[in-house]
C-alpha cells in the first residue's frame, strides 16, 4: 500500500510541476542608511502597469522573500520597498537568482499626530459576523488552520475535530464564502496552512439560501475562513515524507487552489502511525442530515460483539495500514453558479486485542462474563459526489448526486468464558441516492418549492463462528462445525414535497404538502453445519423473510418571524402513517395506520446586540422500524439473540428547552446556559433473558417511558493582560429507564456529572502553553431491594508546552493523564507523553521533523463503562513507544 500511495504521490507531483513550473523566489534585505535592519517593511512584486502579484513584509532581521507565481510573465517585474518614516524604492528584476538588497533613506514628510486607541482589535463584529484575526491568535509553531482555531475564545473543538461556537455545533464551513466541503471540514482544518488566512468568521442565524434571507428563521451557526490575498494567486501544496521504528512510516502530499472561480483541496496520505484518516472525512452533521431527509436508514444488523475503541486519541491505541485519496473541487461557473465534485477512497488494515469484563447487577445477584477478541478489520470506503447549486436572490437550485460504497471484512479470534471459537464477518453495503430541490420568486414575491429525493439502499451480512458456540442453545448439545448467521435489507426510499411561502412586513407564511415511500424487504436465515458438512436451520424460527412497506403523506403549515428583536418560527404539521407488512413464514399480515400532530415551535428574544434568551417545545411521533417487526430469530452477535413478539414500538416524545447566552465581543467574553427536558412513552419494552454465556431479547407489549434532564453551560474569556483564552463547561444529566431483566422490572435513575476546564496562554513570542482538564462522575442505582449502586469518576488531563529557541527551531512536549475512581475496583491511573522536534530550512522551503510517541512506553489501558445495571471493563493493548523522523517541504 505504502508503494502504491508513494507512486500515485510522484506522479500528482509530475503534473502539477509539469503545468505549472517550479515556484521561483526573489529575495534581499532592507536596510536604513546606518546600517541598521527595517523590520516590518512592506515587499511588493510587481508586473507591468503596476499590478501587484507578490506581497510580503521583512522580519525581523530585515530580510524579504517574494514567490512568483509560475503563471506570471518574467518580463518586467520589479520590486517595490515601502515603510513609515522612509522614502519608497523599487528596483527592475534582471535576474530572479541574485539578491535585491535596499537601502531606505529617511522621509521628510512631517506625520500628524496619531492617537492609538486600539491596537488591530482581534475580534471584530458587524451585524451577525464575528472576525477573529487569525494573526492575533496564531503561534509560530502553528502549521494548519485547525491548530488556530481551537484557541478562538468562544470556539470549542472536541477530539474528533468537531466545531461549536458558545456550545452550538457550527452548520456549514465556508472557505471564502464557498462550501467546497459541506459538513467533512476536517478536511480543511487539517491542510489549510494558517499563514493562509486573514480571519476565521463565526455566522450567526446563518441562512444559506440567499431568497429565504430575513424571510425564513435560522438558527444555524456556520464558520467562514477569508484568505490572504497572495494565497489566492497561486498552487499552494505541502508534502511529507517519513519512516520510524518499529517498522513505522508516514506520508502526505497534497495541493490546493483557492481563486475565486476555483478551489480545490486535494491529497494523498498513508501511514501505520495509529493516525486515522478516517477521521478526514466523517461528516458531522449526518444525524441532523438523515432526519431532514426523513429517511431512517437501516443500520448493520450483524457484529463481531467486539468492545469498541477506548477514550483515547486513536494515534495511542489503533494499530493501522491506512491509505487516503480526497480530491475536493469546486468551480464557479458564473456568478451564483457552482459546480462542486467530492472524491475519497480509503482503505486500512486495523489490529485490536482487548480483555472484557462485563457484569449485570439483579437483586441478589451479578452475572459475570469475561470475553478476549483479537480482532482484524479492513475497511474499504468508496465515496462519491456531485452538486451543482444556482443561488440567486429570486431562484434556488441545489442537486446532488450521492454514491458511497463500503466494503468490511473483519475477523475476531474469540476466547468468551473459556470457551474458543473464531468469528468471520463480511458486509457490502450500497448507498445512492439523488436530492433535487428548487425554489423560484414569483413577480408578487411569493416563493415556490418543489423537492425531491430518492435512495437506494443494500448491505448484504455474512457472519459465520466455528467451531460452533451455545451447543446447548443451537443444536442440542452436540458439537458442530460452524454457526452461520446472514441478513440483508434492500431498501427503496422517496421523500418529494411541493411547497409555497409568502412574506409578509413581519410573518413569512409557509405551506407545504408532501409524501414519502419507503420498500423494504428484511432476508435472514441462521444456520447450522453439522461436522460432516450437512446444513441445516438453527431452529424453527431461526428465518425472516419480511415485507415491509411505509407510506407517509403530510401537510404543514409554518410561520415565520425574522425580526430584529423577537425571532419565532412554529412549524404545524398534520401527518397521515400506513405502514403494512408481512412474513409467510409465521403467517404475519398486520396493517397499522395512524394520523399524527407533530407541532414544533421556537422563539428567540434578543435583550440586546449580544445577549439573548431562546425557547423551544416539540411534541413528535414515532413508529419502530422494520428492525422492530421481525418475528424470526436473528443472532445479532455471537452471544445475543434477537426476535420480536408485540407490535411496532410507538414512542411520543415531548421536548422542552431553555437557553440563554451571551457575548461582549469587544472584551472577548462569550458564555450561555441550556436546559431540556425529555419524556417518552413507549408502548413496549425489550425484555432479556441474561446468562453467563448467551443473552436473548425479545420485545414485549407492555407500557415504558423514560424521563431525561440536562442542565449545561459553556464559558470562555480571552484575558489581554495574559494573552490567554480561558474555557470551561459543565454538564449535568439525570435519565431514568426501565429495565426488563430475568423476569424482574427494574426502574434505573443515572447521574451523569461533566466538568471542563482549558487554558491556552502565549507567554512570550516564543513560549506558549496549553492545559485542559475534563472530569465525569456516573450514578446508577435502582429503588429494587437488593440492587447495587454503582459509581466511578473519571479524569483526564492534556498538557503541552512549546518552545521555540529560535525563529526556525521548534520543540513540543506534551502529555495526558487518565484517572479512574472505581466503588468496587481499585483505582486507575495511566499517563502518556509525547515529543516533538522540527528545524525548518529556510533556504530550501525544507522542515525536518522528529516525533517520539508515548514515551513511556504504557501497552495496556483499562476503561470501565456503567450505565445502568451493566458494567463493562476492557483492558485494550496498545502500540507502546513510537518514534519517526519526517521530512516536508512546501511547494
Amino acid at each position: 500500500m505504502v508503494k502504491v500511495i508513494i507512486a500515485i504521490a510522484s506522479c500528482i507531483c509530475i503534473l502539477f510541476f509539469s503545468k505549472t513550473g517550479v515556484a521561483q523566489t526573489i529575495k534581499g534585505t532592507v536596510t536604513d542608511s546606518t546600517g541598521k535592519v527595517v523590520p516590518y517593511a512592506n515587499a511588493k512584486l510587481m508586473a507591468s502597469g503596476n499590478l501587484i502579484i507578490a506581497f510580503s513584509a521583512t522580519d525581523n532581521k530585515g530580510t524579504y522573500s517574494l514567490t512568483i507565481p509560475a503563471d506570471a510573465n518574467k518580463s518586467g517585474l520589479k520590486v517595490e520597498i515601502s515603510s513609515v518614516g522612509f522614502k519608497k524604492q523599487s528596483k527592475d528584476i534582471t535576474s530572479v537568482s541574485a539578491p535585491y538588497n535596499f537601502v531606505l533613506h529617511s522621509s521628510v514628510n512631517q506625520l500628524q499626530a496619531v492617537t492609538v486607541k486600539n491596537k488591530a482589535p482581534r475580534l471584530k463584529v458587524k451585524g451577525d459576523t464575528l472576525s477573529y484575526s487569525v494573526a492575533e491568535f496564531t503561534s509560530p509553531q502553528d502549521r494548519v488552520i485547525g491548530d488556530v482555531i481551537k484557541k478562538l475564545p468562544g470556539i470549542d473543538v472536541d477530539g474528533n475535530g468537531k466545531i461549536s461556537y458558545n456550545g452550538k455545533a457550527i452548520s456549514n464551513f465556508y472557505i471564502d464564502g464557498d462550501n467546497l466541503l459541506n459538513d467533512k471540514y476536517n478536511i480543511a482544518t487539517s491542510t489549510i496552512p494558517s499563514a493562509a488566512v486573514d480571519k476565521v468568521q463565526v455566522l450567526e442565524n446563518n441562512q444559506p439560501v440567499k431568497m429565504l434571507r430575513d424571510k425564513v428563521v435560522s438558527d444555524d451557526v456556520a464558520l467562514n475562513v477569508t484568505l490572504k490575498d497572495n494565497a489566492k494567486m497561486q498552487l499552494m501544496g505541502q508534502g511529507n515524507l517519513g519512516g520510524g521504528l518499529p517498522g513505522k512510516y508516514d506520508g502526505n502530499i497534497n495541493a490546493m487552489m483557492f481563486k475565486d472561480k476555483y478551489k480545490a483541496i486535494n491529497y494523498l496520505k498513508g501511514n501505520n502511525t495509529g493516525v486515522d484518516v478516517q477521521n478526514d472525512i466523517v461528516s458531522h452533521n449526518l444525524t441532523s442530515y438523515l432526519s431532514r431527509l426523513d429517511n431512517n436508514k437501516p443500520s448493520n444488523l450483524l457484529s463481531l460483539g467486539a468492545a469498541g475503541n477506548p477514550s483515547l486519541p486513536t494515534n495511542r491505541y489503533l494499530f493501522n495500514q491506512s491509505g487516503l485519496i480526497n480530491l475536493n473541487n469546486l468551480v464557479n461557473i458564473q456568478k451564483d453558479v457552482q459546480l462542486r465534485g467530492n472524491l475519497s477512497y480509503m482503505r486500512d488494515r486495523q489490529l485490536q486485542n482487548y480483555v472484557k469484563l462485563r457484569e449485570t447487577y439483579l437483586p441478589g445477584d451479578t452475572i459475570r462474563y469475561t470475553e478476549l477478541q483479537d480482532n482484524r478489520r479492513r475497511p474499504d470506503l468508496l465515496h462519491a459526489q456531485a452538486t451543482l447549486n444556482i443561488n440567486k436572490s429570486n431562484y434556488y437550485l441545489n442537486n446532488t448526486l450521492l454514491t458511497d460504497y463500503e466494503r468490511y471484512q473483519s475477523f475476531s479470534a474469540l476466547n468468551t468464558n473459556g470457551i474458543g471459537s473464531d468469528q468471520g464477518l463480511k458486509n457490502s453495503r450500497f448507498d445512492f441516492s439523488n436530492e433535487m430541490n428548487l425554489m423560484k420568486t414569483s413577480k408578487a414575491g411569493n416563493i415556490f418549492e418543489g423537492y425531491s429525493y430518492i435512495n437506494r439502499l443494500t448491505n448484504p451480512e455474512n457472519r459465520v463462528l466455528q467451531p460452533g458456540i451455545n451447543q446447548d442453545v443451537f443444536n442440542q448439545n452436540q458439537p458442530y462445525a460452524q454457526l452461520v448467521q446472514t441478513a440483508n435489507i434492500p431498501t427503496w426510499f422517496t421523500h418529494n414535497y411541493l411547497s409555497f411561502k409568502h412574506p409578509g412586513a413581519k410573518i413569512t407564511q409557509s405551506y407545504r404538502a408532501g409524501f414519502n415511500l419507503q420498500s423494504q424487504n428484511l432476508q435472514s436465515i441462521l444456520t447450522v453445519v453439522q461436522s460432516n458438512g450437512n446444513t441445516v436451520a438453527a431452529s424453527n424460527n431461526s428465518a425472516n423473510n419480511l415485507d415491509w412497506f411505509k407510506t407517509k403523506i403530510y401537510t404543514e403549515a409554518a410561520f415565520d418571524m425574522p425580526g430584529e428583536k423577537w425571532k419565532l418560527n412554529a412549524r404545524l404539521p398534520l401527518t397521515w402513517q400506513q405502514i403494512n407488512y408481512s412474513d409467510n413464514l409465521y403467517a404475519l399480515d398486520n396493517s397499522f395506520k395512524r394520523l399524527y400532530f407533530d407541532p414544533q415551535l421556537s422563539v428567540r428574544y434578543n435583550t440586546t446586540a449580544e445577549q439573548y434568551v431562546s425557547a423551544s417545545y416539540s411534541y413528535r411521533n414515532n413508529i419502530g422500524d422494520i428492525t422492530q417487526a421481525y418475528r424470526g430469530d436473528i443472532l445479532t452477535n455471537y452471544r445475543s439473540l434477537n426476535a420480536n413478539n408485540a407490535d411496532l414500538t410507538e414512542t411520543q416524545t415531548q421536548t422542552i428547552g431553555l437557553g440563554y447566552n451571551y457575548r461582549k465581543a469587544i472584551k472577548m467574553f462569550f458564555w450561555g446556559v441550556n436546559a431540556s427536558y425529555s419524556h417518552l412513552n413507549l408502548n413496549n419494552i425489550t425484555s432479556a433473558v441474561v446468562t453467563e454465556n448467551f443473552q436473548r431479547q425479545i420485545v414485549l407489549p407492555y407500557a415504558n417511558e423514560m424521563n431525561m434532564l440536562t442542565v449545561s453551560g459553556t464559558v470562555s474569556k480571552f484575558v489581554y493582560s495574559l494573552h490567554t483564552t480561558f474555557s470551561g463547561g459543565y454538564s449535568w444529566q439525570n435519565n431514568k429507564l426501565n429495565q426488563f431483566l430475568n423476569g424482574l422490572m427494574l426502574p434505573y435513575n443515572t447521574i451523569t456529572n461533566s466538568l471542563n476546564l482549558g487554558a491556552e496562554t502565549k507567554i512570550s513570542n516564543k513560549i506558549n502553553l496549553s492545559y485542559k482538564v475534563y472530569a465525569t462522575r456516573t450514578n446508577s442505582r435502582s429503588p429494587v431491594t437488593g440492587a447495587s449502586p454503582s459509581a466511578f469518576t473519571q479524569m483526564q488531563h492534556q498538557g503541552a508546552i512549546n518552545y521555540n529557541p529560535t525563529n526556525n527551531f521548534f520543540l513540543k512536549l506534551s502529555g495526558d493523564h487518565y484517572y479512574t475512581s472505581q466503588s468496587l475496583r481499585d483505582d486507575l491511573n495511566y499517563s502518556f507523553a509525547d515529543f516533538s522536534a522540527r528545524y525548518k530550512i529556510n533556504k530550501r522551503n525544507l522542515d525536518l521533523e522528529l516525533n517520539v510517541l508515548n514515551i513511556f512506553d504504557t501497552k495496556t489501558y483499562s476503561m470501565p463503562f456503567l450505565t445502568a445495571n451493566n458494567f463493562t471493563n476492557s483492558v485494550y493493548t496498545l502500540p507502546g513507544r513510537m518514534m519517526t523522523l519526517k521530512a516536508a517541504f512546501n511547494f
